[in-house]
């Protein structure tokens, strides 16, 4: 048998090969080495460990074809046998490199049985975090061999919450160990092969349009290509950052500010109840929100009617920032269609929930998002997000645009509180009145004390 001749690595890619982390995530902008990286550790297992079973997962077979089968079929030669019927790299002392694709959700069913020892999710932000989770049930066995999943990734796709979540945040639920999770950033410039071999690659990446730039040259994770709402703008990275925030700290609300609900219903997907708050200048604070959804993003918790407008009743009676107030609830008018049986409304009217049907235009009412968002002549926004709405902080910059319609958002993601938040925007439109881009900042927001409202959260 020949020499295996593996390469130099980055420092970066030494690191990640070196990292024993159950979770490894590798990554966070284009041209960072990732796919180098992924072969050459699962030959190192593959040799390290004889019998152990390696599964590596893209979407696409033409995709493992490009990026991993043929460029380890001439690396590897004859020091292993691949089967093209069953996609695996079969080693002498019986190690496994199994390649499998996923399509779309209904292809995970193929792989229930499988048991690897070690996964590679290549491109991990391309699959949903539920199919993250299902993948991850493959990952088991009794043997020595270390259990291990490694992600890919760059910023952008369906999976760019809960990777974010989980390696950038690190914020964890209660049965995460942040022991196991270690995030290793490798950008374009820590690749020097590549720039060796294209050095004009990097003036590609620096000629991109200023998101995708961001997102793909320098890996930031607070921007990805197509956001709907890119306005929205959480807690800075840095403080020295100085960037104004739509999300603030709660404060008590004034007693005499009116208060709006707003409504949108689901069931096998989440709900979404907004209480909004309305200063004495028409400016608008999420300070509540009761959103019907289980640990899985965008998976209702299939409540009845009669129990959501019972806790939204109970809620109203019982905050101090509620009770006994006057509330105008504006909802979905599709939850008084009668067609199918009794209209949602019905049940909301039995538990003294009251609402007027939402305008539900949808061009004019995000408009009417964009324009609360986006910050005025005095450096603030007309709307405001108190940071203990989660849901609402969650989603709203997830939210990308419609492949089909340019103007319009992508149904086919959490968009129940975005939906809810236009039904309220279009209840109260304002008129814009100056441009986010147009504006300057001449004062230190960090002395922009809002001294009746609360203050910015840095």
């Amino acid at each position: 048998m020949r020499e295996l001749v593996l390469g130099v690595p980055s420092e970066r890619q030494e690191m990640f090969l070196r990292d024993t982390h159950r979770y490894i995530a590798f990554g966070g902008a284009r041209g960072g080495g990732k796919s180098w990286a992924v072969r050459v550790k699962a030959v190192l297992l593959a040799f390290r460990y004889p019998g152990i079973k390696i599964m590596i997962v893209r979407r696409t077979y033409p995709e493992l074809r490009a990026n991993h089968i043929n460029p380890l079929r001439t690396l590897l030669g004859d020091l292993a046998v691949y089967k093209d019927s069953t996609k695996e790299f079969t080693f002498p002392g019986g190690s496994l490199i199994m390649f499998r694709h996923c399509g779309n959700s209904s292809d995970i069913d193929k792989y229930q049985g499988t048991e690897v020892d070690v996964l590679f999710l290549d491109e991990a932000t391309q699959l949903t975090e539920e199919e993250y989770d299902r993948f991850k049930a493959c990952v088991r066995g009794v043997n020595p061999f270390p259990k291990r999943i490694y992600l890919t990734c760059n910023p952008g796709g369906v999976g760019h919450s809960f990777v974010k979540r989980l390696f950038v945040d690190r914020a964890f639920k209660e049965n995460e160990n942040p022991d196991d999770y270690q995030f290793i950033k490798s950008l374009v410039t820590d690749n020097k092969a590549l720039m060796e071999a294209d050095p004009d690659y990097i003036k590609q990446l620096e000629a991109l349009p200023p998101k995708l730039k961001k997102a793909w040259l320098f890996g930031d994770w607070n921007i990805f290509d197509g956001q709907f709402f890119e306005e929205f703008k959480d807690v800075p990275e840095h403080y020295k950052d100085r960037r104004f925030t739509h999300v603030i700290e709660p404060f008590e609300v004034p007693s005499d500010w009116k208060i709006v609900r707003s409504f949108d219903f689901g069931f096998r997907k989440p709900f979404s109840c907004d209480w909004w708050a309305i200063d004495y200048d028409g400016r608008a604070y999420l300070i509540l929100q009761l959103y019907g959804c289980t640990e899985t993003p965008n998976d209702g918790l299939k409540w009845h009617p009669d129990r959501i407008f019972s806790e939204i009743h109970r809620m109203e009676c019982e905050h101090r920032w509620l009770k006994g107030k006057c509330i105008d609830g504006v909802a979905d008018p599709s939850i008084w269609d009668s067609s199918r049986g009794e209209a949602i409304i019905e049940s909301a009217d039995r538990h003294f929930v009251y609402f007027s049907k939402g305008d539900n235009k949808r061009l004019p009412g995000w408009m009417q998002c964009h324009y609360r968002l986006s910050f005025q002549e005095d450096g603030r926004p007309m709307v405001y997000f108190f940071n203990t709405c989660k849901a609402a902080v969650r989603t709203l910059p997830l939210l990308q645009f419609s492949d089909t319609n340019p103007e319009d958002l992508n149904t086919e993601q959490e968009d129940h509180f975005a939906d809810s938040f236009r039904y309220f925007c279009m209840s109260r439109p304002i008129t814009p009145k100056l441009s986010q881009k147009n504006v300057t900042v001449s004062d230190d927001p960090l002395e922009l004390n809002l001294k009746k409202y609360g203050k910015y959260y840095y």
